[in-house]
């Protein structure tokens, strides 16, 4: 076992001058799960922990990147005399010449950081870690912003104070290069939790703020989107104080992707500043978010409008922001109306029958219309939730009567929609409505001149055979779809005899289950009169 694990060891060894850290870290994890225990802890000393060192003192840089991958691995089980040697070489790592090298110890300091006991972490890892906060390269640098959470949650709250909290801070103003400034914004709200609240208040608010307001749009980007984040961690009367101005200038923005960063968390500031802050100060925002000239961001403030609902009720929302959802129901972009189309279920239920048939009726019935398929196709099944959301009979008064009016639209493409309304319509309605309203149009439509639309009636009569009754089957669809597989189109005929075949499987079916019900019950005839002779012999 242990020859076979140094063999090991040597083919690794090689491969480590060649491959990456990560890959390398995954083939030593893999090697470990392996192995017994009492061999993988006797060769750790005499084979792994030399390879480490030989790795971290390579010629090649690349030799030198990948033992920064392995440190996490080897120190947990390292006798306490290599430990402290350990430590001193990744410091060494952390000062390369190379900057790939110190990239390396920047990104697994943390996991280095994570074996390490507490009483080296103040005297080893944070002069490390300072060293790479200050080093002249800003990809080392970001990656050193990248651990800041991490190390936050090794170190005691003060000492995260002395030792994370300033360099967190002189990054958000001081940093000339955006990226690092980039990185800060993305993680700044999980060092909150690690300092506590009172240098959250003092110290991360106004670093966040400068993010909020930085000159290079991608660190606004980048800050604007954990703006709901970062409210839940303050308490409301800061973040309508400090977080809730700079939002309001976000919203303006002159860059579009600030703007659509903003609009994709706005809505969940609701719920964080109650009632009446939403009321006043985000409601205003929220409307000229939805009348923004860029469609993402209208998409973003449509999409999350739930979160808004159950804050300031369906009323107030009715009266402020539903003239602009209306308006946008005809916005040029197709995928601004189809945001729309998906969210008017939930809008429909929350406002009620009567609110719905007043303001948005109208406009369910025109989306079928629309000139992008995917709109159109988004109606029917659009119809089909409000069916089950109201009920087949206030379908039946509202709904079905004027999609079948616009069977005989003269252009194809909209009577396809129509069909696919039906077959979406008609498990709701229920059979005896789709025979007699839904199952009539449908055959008239199979003498339609255009093969696709006859092709698209035999897909809908298929679809509606499980719905109805057998003999409306045998009495009106087989006659259509007979008459579909007789036509001169190749596809017309599939799909007919495709309908057709599905009709004989249902019959065979029944026939089949018929029969094994006539055979139980004949069987139960039998028994029971076995059973009666059998009491006549004994008596």
């Amino acid at each position: 076992m242990t020859r076979c694990c140094l063999r090991w060891l040597k083919s690794w060894e090689c491969l480590f001058l060649t491959l990456e850290a990560l890959s390398m870290r995954m083939s030593w994890e893999t090697l470990s799960t392996v192995e017994e225990t009492c061999v993988r802890e006797s060769d750790l000393v005499d084979h792994f922990l030399p390879l480490v060192k030989r790795l971290a003192a390579g010629e090649w840089f690349t030799a030198r990147v990948s033992a920064c991958g392995v440190f996490h691995i080897a120190y947990p089980s390292a006798p306490d005399t290599l430990k402290t040697e350990l430590r001193s070489i990744y410091s060494q790592l952390c000062s390369d010449d190379m900057p790939m090298v110190r990239r390396a110890a920047a990104t697994n300091l943390g996991k280095f950081a994570a074996t390490i006991g507490s009483a080296h972490l103040k005297t080893d890892i944070m002069p490390m870690f300072d060293d790479l906060t200050q080093d002249d390269q800003d990809s080392v640098r970001l990656l050193s912003v990248e651990g800041c959470a991490a190390l936050g949650k090794l170190l005691e709250p003060q000492d995260c104070v002395a030792h994370i909290l300033p360099v967190i801070v002189n990054f958000s103003q001081q940093d000339k290069s955006w990226r690092v400034r980039y990185m800060v914004a993305n993680q700044l709200y999980e060092l909150c939790e690690a300092v506590g609240p009172e240098p959250t208040r003092t110290e991360l608010v106004p670093a966040y703020v400068r993010l909020l307001r930085d000159n290079e749009a991608e660190v606004r980007i980048a800050a604007a989107g954990k703006v709901t984040k970062f409210c839940r961690i303050l308490n409301p009367e800061l973040a309508i104080q400090h977080i809730l101005p700079c939002v309001k200038e976000l919203s303006s923005d002159s860059s579009q992707h600030v703007r659509s960063a903003l609009a994709s968390v706005i809505m969940g500031m609701a719920p964080v500043l109650g009632k009446e802050a939403t009321i006043e100060h985000l409601l205003p925002i929220f409307l000229s978010l939805l009348k923004d000239e860029f469609p993402d961001v209208r998409l973003n403030i449509i999409s999350k409008h739930d979160q808004v609902n159950q804050v300031i009720g369906i009323d107030l929302l009715s009266q402020s922001l539903l003239p602009a959802i209306v308006e946008l129901a005809e916005d040029r972009h197709w995928r601004v109306r189809l945001a729309i189309i998906e969210y008017i279920p939930l809008l429909a239920s929350q406002l009620g029958v009567g609110f719905f048939d007043d303001k948005l009726g109208a406009l369910c019935m025109q989306w079928l219309q629309d000139k992008v398929h995917s709109i159109r196709d988004a109606a029917a099944n659009n119809l089909k939730r409000l069916a089950e959301e109201f009920g087949p009979e206030w379908a039946m008064q509202h709904i079905v009567p004027q999609v079948l009016e616009m069977i005989n639209n003269p252009h194809y493409l909209y009577r396809m929609t129509i069909l696919r309304a039906v077959s979406l319509l008609a498990p709701v309605m229920g059979s005896e409505i789709t025979c007699s309203k839904l199952l009539p149009v449908v055959i008239t439509a199979s003498k339609d001149r255009v093969p696709n639309i006859k092709f698209n009636v035999a897909k809908v009569l298929q679809s509606l055979i499980p719905i109805v009754d057998q003999s409306v089957v045998e009495n009106m669809i087989r006659p259509g779809l007979v008459e579909l597989s007789e036509d001169p189109d190749v596809d017309v005929r599939f799909f007919a005899n495709q309908a057709l075949q599905s009709i004989d499987n249902v019959m065979m079916f029944s026939s089949r289950k018929h029969t094994f019900r006539s055979c139980l019950s004949l069987a139960g005839f039998l028994f029971d009169a076995k059973v009666v002779k059998s009491r006549d012999f004994v008596t």
